[in-house]
């Protein structure tokens, strides 16, 4: 595509370019050459976007000017997210079932669904129009899913749970997995039945091997247009809400309750029956003890106030020192026992 080409289709402003370079392709800001665009979305990085050999830089609409061909946007990455679409597209699949696909006679598959080697439907499955799911995807008797449901390689959902639209899974992903629910029964635990099943609203992503576990009374619920990492845990019996981040290896214990636009960074823990409010962000590797109000930003383990949490760390570097230095200041207190001892 030429440069003005691509400017229009992503509403952005050209500045300083051509705008009949053909370009050709997306990449970082270091690899990117000429017939490329790349984007910068931190004015810090300037001097990157002054030496970049790409034809084109995605910036911010207050981003300094340079000489290379700028293409003005009101979000960066957004827009560069965007250009990928324009030179990438994700494969197709063609409508068909695979002779080795097993699909019970009492399930109801939607139009145009692509049933790749060794699926497996179970009873009572209903699934609606345009779904792709890819070798050894197992869908539990009783589960109901949405329209453009995509279901990468060894997907699992289980029974009785409850999917929207446009709902993707990738590899490895179980919902709906029995929660982690046990009574002490003199020597040994019992266990409890899981009866609750796990609901995923509409335009919900779940990435490589994540577990989203079922209740053992209600459901577990993940909200609309909520997107979990790799390898996040999501008890039984908790409640995420609408358009929230659990990046990877995020663990919540059962019966959390995570408000929306939260973001939990990587490998964050969440106490069970903890209420995380509307917009806060916790920071990667923290720990979460109690209830967290809206619009927080905490950091640490246990999580307190980031700001505070950023101080406490600079000062951490310094105890040995500070330590040293009140000891001397105690050596060299008068004392009723003789005279101060002088530090060594």
């Amino acid at each position: 595509m030429k440069l003005a080409e691509i400017a229009s289709a992503l509403c952005a402003t050209l500045e300083n370019g051509d705008p009949d370079a053909e370009i050709t392709g997306v990449a970082g800001i270091e690899e990117a050459v000429a017939g490329q665009i790349t984007f910068v979305a931190n004015p810090k990085y300037a001097v990157a976007a002054k030496n970049t050999a790409a034809s084109a830089v995605i910036v911010s609409e207050d981003f300094p000017a340079v000489a290379t061909g700028m293409l003005r946007s009101k979000n960066p990455y957004l827009t560069f997210a965007r250009a990928i679409d324009l030179f990438y597209r994700i494969p197709g699949y063609d409508a068909g079932v695979h002779p080795t696909a097993v699909i019970a006679p009492t399930a109801k598959i939607g139009k145009n669904a692509h049933i790749a080697a060794y699926v497996v439907i179970g009873d009572d499955v209903e699934i609606g129009d345009d779904a792709v799911l890819l070798p050894h995807v197992v869908i539990y008797r009783g589960a109901r899913i949405g329209s453009k449901f995509f279901a990468h390689a060894h997907a699992v959902v289980r029974e009785h749970c409850r999917l929207g639209d446009n709902v993707i899974l990738q590899n490895g992903v179980v919902i709906g997995s029995d929660g982690f629910g046990f009574a002490r029964d003199g020597d040994h635990w019992e266990k409890i039945a899981q009866s609750g099943p796990t609901v995923l609203e509409d335009d919900v992503e779940v990435q490589a091997n994540s577990c989203i576990d079922r209740a053992s009374i209600g459901e577990t619920r993940i909200g609309r247009g909520t997107k979990i990492d790799n390898l996040v845990q999501v008890g039984h019996g908790s409640a995420v809400g609408e358009h929230t981040l659990l990046c990877a290896q995020v663990g919540l214990a059962g019966s959390t309750a995570v408000g929306k636009n939260v973001i939990l960074a990587g490998q964050v823990g969440v106490a069970g029956h903890c209420k995380i409010g509307d917009g806060v962000i916790v920071t990667a590797q923290s720990g979460t003890h109690g209830d967290i109000p809206a619009g927080s930003m905490v950091s640490g383990s246990p999580a307190f106030d980031h700001k505070q949490w950023l101080r406490a760390v600079g000062i951490f570097n310094k105890l040995p020192e500070l330590a040293k230095a009140v000891r001397k200041l105690m050596a060299n207190q008068p004392s009723s026992a003789g005279p101060a001892k002088k530090e060594p």
